[in-house]
């Protein structure tokens, strides 16, 4: 036959010819798995009717619409299309062969189900799952050819043209086959997930049931059972048991609903016998196809059947379970998430946790031995753990007293730099110190280092860092201090009705993350002036930008000699800005690896938006020497004496805490080199799966690899050793990844053991407020002054920068000055953590745009897309749509 395929016959290579659903069902049945017969009407009936009654042009020129179009106009062009179908005529020899294949299903009146089987449908990179029509309980030739023919109508509705558009395949790039089916009298019917689709867990079968026709479940008019079932062994791990009121059975055509009867409502479709039983289906069309899938069964007579499979996408990364248990380690002690915790707002990968522990120890014992004796910090009395992945300060009772007693020489200690704290320190003794390391461990390339001394690196990189921070936070206080000091004698002595607020004299000053948004400024100004590199850039994906960046390629339709004068400037600038750190575990990328964001600014500037951070930056100085002349030119000698003194003061202080923090990552792309370098070992040595999995390696793990010679170039395999037939890590690290994911989703108490003793005595000095924040209004501490409504963007980390959409409200659980381009598009910030004077403050009062910080909930609160109202000046963030959705 020309046009009939039998399911049988249909191979995996055969979508153009069948369509998906019929290469689905053609996999089926070569498995050996329980299918009701039929047959595929294959793409070339639907070729010819088209051709027969010249509809091609016509379908074309109403189908090529916009994927802006509205959406009146794709149902206008789906209502004529479709009269186009409705208007012709099944070539006869269709017909003939449509009817052959039919009565081979029966005695001619079989009653079948009539599917259409699109060529760009159920495939793994895209959805079209329900973009076409399904027809039901179809019997006799007539109503089958015309049920063919509205299926062949339905690959023109206005969601699946509008749906085709978004994802840019033409309409010239589709046919339609068609699914004819033989209709199982089901007593039961639904659908079965392979993977989890709430988590992505591929070790969990997700079945709903429903009692009756299936097509109530698709359609989703009926809620139905859901059962959890473990994929290896069958055992259901949970069942939600609904009231069915209807079910969808046969009608004289078509199908209907009526009502369960009443002793069937509250009992479960499928005892676990049963859902094992329909499970271990699943599992083997799994391994059939090698890709979850989306399964429509029935049961008739006590027996399965399996009407349809497509593979499942858009899975999320599997993702085990949020804990809401906080349970400590070491129970004589106090947890806190503050300090050096605040750069960590994330689950800590589990070599990040297992070096920084120690590191973070050894320095505050090292510091607190040089300011206020020895003894003081025992070696138990302080660390850095874990719990449900997430690093709190830890301070036993005992040795916290101990600190506390000894609190005001630690004052005095830094008050005179002792210690090398403070600004002298810094600038004289830490940053030269953190330097040199970074400069030793680079004079030799990283790929001629051994694997001991890779290792070493690694560790001696973080132990600097570790120190320098430790001496970083000797400043914070200064420049908190010299801030509030200032503001507290402008407002009580100096201000006046209609004065300015007191930050607008610390504006207008340079520092790193200032200087870094310069640099992006200056180098979009300097593409604009040079011919053909802006369009060239504008016009490139960024993600081929990053990777010719890092190749030295220049991306397709990019002229060589153009991207011979991008390339080095962007080198530098990476070069001087790329070490900020989005945050202080190693496994996230920096702008040295990953400059997607640092593009998206560029790119950002190139189209003419943002200000000029020049001119912006001269605007606030002009302004504060403006408000500082009038200011002293009404003060008597003393009061203007110790005005300029707490002014000065708090102006140098500020910047310095900026230039300090922006280079806490200095050591970081060495240090990624580094144990990335290992990595790429572990790989062909078949530890690990790929390099960046290292990451997800315990300290043991990875030094034992290395101690066994595993890290070495040219060292045996390890599967070789072990007999494994995969990386013998591999499973470690995807456990250790989902277990990150469902942890990532948690709201870490700022404070454990948790209780009123706690809130009371320690509440305030914490940099974020109370999760129990019910209601529409949420409260933190009002950073920068200003009111602003606007569209939430609430981004979890960097690889959500690209959904920053200009104009909208920045949320995130932190911002570092890695995070300070996305604050030349957004028109306000929240966070999470964060206080008056934190880095989010500082920033956002120099681009003017009002800031609420330290809320605790935001990023769990408040969703992308959702319309929310930002006061500065009140700490308040207000959402003014509750009900709004996820954005993407």
């Amino acid at each position: 036959m020309t046009y009939i395929n039998n399911f049988g016959d249909v191979g995996q290579g055969d979508v153009a010819v069948a369509g998906g659903k019929g290469v689905g069902l053609g996999g089926l049945i070569r498995a050996g798995l329980p299918v009701p017969p039929g047959f595929v009407l294959n793409t070339a009936a639907y070729a010819d009717f088209v051709a027969a009654n010249e509809l091609e042009a016509g379908i074309r020129e109403l189908a090529e619409l916009s994927p802006l179009a509205a959406p009146q106009d794709y149902e206008d062009a789906s209502k004529r299309i479709r009269a186009l179908f409705s208007d012709g005529t099944m070539p006869a020899v269709i017909a003939a062969e449509l009817g052959v294949a039919y009565g081979r299903l029966g005695k001619g009146d079989s009653a079948v189900a009539v599917r259409s089987s699109a060529t760009a449908e159920d495939l793994a990179s895209a959805s079209f799952a329900g973009q076409q029509e399904t027809y039901l309980n179809v019997r006799g030739t007539e109503a089958l050819a015309a049920a063919v023919t509205d299926c062949w109508a339905s690959l023109w509705t206005a969601r699946a043209m509008a749906y085709r558009a978004r994802e840019g395949i033409g309409p010239d790039a589709v046919r339609l086959a068609v699914v004819v089916q033989q209709m199982v009298e089901a007593e039961a019917a639904g659908v079965m997930f392979t993977t989890n689709p709430a988590n992505g867990r591929r070790d969990q079968i997700v079945i709903s049931a429903a009692w009756g026709l299936g097509e109530s479940v698709v359609s989703g008019t009926v809620t139905t059972d859901d059962v959890v079932v473990e994929a290896g062994t069958g055992r259901v791990l949970s069942r939600r048991t609904a009231a069915k009121e209807v079910m969808t059975v046969y009608a004289d055509h078509g199908t209907r609903e009526q009502a369960v009867p009443a002793a069937r409502r509250r009992q479960p479709v499928l005892d676990n016998q049963a859902a094992a039983a329909l499970a271990g289906y699943g599992t083997r069309i799994t391994d059939h196809f090698g890709a979850p899938q989306d399964i429509e069964w029935a049961q008739a007579g006590g027996e399965f059947f399996i009407l349809q499979s497509r593979p499942v996408t858009a899975l999320p990364e599997p993702t085990a379970d949020t804990p809401d248990v906080w349970t400590v380690p070491y129970p004589k002690g106090l947890y806190f998430r503050a300090s050096i915790v605040e750069q960590l707002p994330d689950p800590l990968s589990p070599l990040f946790a297992d070096l920084i522990d120690g590191s973070v120890a050894r320095s505050l014992r090292a510091l607190m031995a040089e300011a206020v004796g020895k003894n003081v910090i025992r070696d138990d009395d302080v660390g850095l753990p874990t719990i449900n992945g997430y690093a709190y300060y830890y301070y036993r009772t005992s040795g916290m007293w101990r600190v506390m007693g000894k609190s005001l020489t630690a004052v005095r200690a830094l008050v005179r730099g002792k210690a090398h704290m403070g600004v002298a320190g810094w600038r004289e003794f830490s940053h030269p110190r953190y330097e040199q390391v970074i400069k030793d461990w680079s004079a030799t390339p990283v790929e001629e280092l051994s694997g001991e001394e890779l290792f070493d690196g690694a560790q001696a990189l973080l132990d600097a860092g570790t120190v320098y921070y430790t001496a970083v936070q000797s400043i914070i206080p200064i420049a908190a201090t010299s801030e509030i000091s200032f503001r507290t004698y402008y407002d009580r002595l100096v201000r006046r009705n209609g004065d300015p607020p007191a930050q607008t004299f610390l504006l207008g000053y340079d520092s790193e993350p200032i200087r870094a948004e310069k640099s992006l400024y200056d180098l979009a100004a300097w593409a604009r002036d040079v011919p053909g590199l802006a369009p060239a850039i504008l016009n490139a994906p960024t993600a081929a930008l990053v990777e010719a960046q890092r190749t030295g390629v220049p991306p397709a339709g990019v002229d060589q000699a153009l991207w011979q004068q991008w390339h080095p400037r962007f080198r530098d600038h990476l070069d001087r800005f790329g070490h900020a750190v989005y945050n202080l575990d190693f496994v996230s990328p920096l702008p040295a690896d990953d400059p997607s964001t640092l593009l998206g600014t560029v790119k950002f500037y190139l189209r003419g938006q943002g200000n000029d951070p020049h001119e912006r930056q001269r605007l606030s100085a002009e302004r504060r020497e403006n408000q500082t002349n009038q200011a002293i030119t009404r003060l008597g000698p003393k009061r203007k004496a110790a005005f300029l003194r707490l002014l000065r003061w708090a102006q140098n202080a500020a910047p310095i805490r900026e230039d300090a923090l922006a280079d806490v990552g200095l050591a970081w792309p060495l240090l990624r080199r580094m144990l990335l370098e290992l990595g790429r070992r572990l790989v062909d040595s078949a530890v690990i799966a790929e390099a960046a999995d290292v990451f997800w390696l315990r300290r043991h793990e990875l030094q034992s690899a290395v101690e066994f010679g595993l890290a070495a170039p040219g060292a045996p395999a390890a599967v070789a050793i072990t007999g494994a037939d995969r990386p013998v890590r591999a499973d470690a690290v995807e456990e250790r990844k989902m277990l990150w994911r469902g942890q990532a989703k948690a709201a870490a108490p700022q404070m454990l053991p948790e209780s009123r003793w706690m809130e009371g005595a320690f509440g305030k000095m914490m940099p974020a407020g109370s999760q129990d924040q019910p209601g529409d209004i949420i409260k933190g501490v009002g950073a920068s002054a200003g009111r602003v409504t606007a569209p939430a963007r609430v981004l979890r980390g960097p690889q959500d920068f690209a959904l920053m959409v200009p104009g909208d409200v920045l949320v995130a659980r932190i911002t570092t000055p890695a995070w300070t381009s996305l604050f030349a598009m957004a028109s306000a910030v929240v966070t999470d953590v964060g206080g008056p004077l934190s880095h989010s403050s500082i920033v956002a009062r120099e681009y003017g745009i009002p800031a609420v910080l330290g809320t605790g909930v935001a990023t769990h609160r408040l969703t992308s897309g959702q319309r929310i109202r930002v006061d500065g000046d009140a700490g308040t963030v207000t959402m003014e749509d509750p009900a709004a959705t996820p954005g993407p």
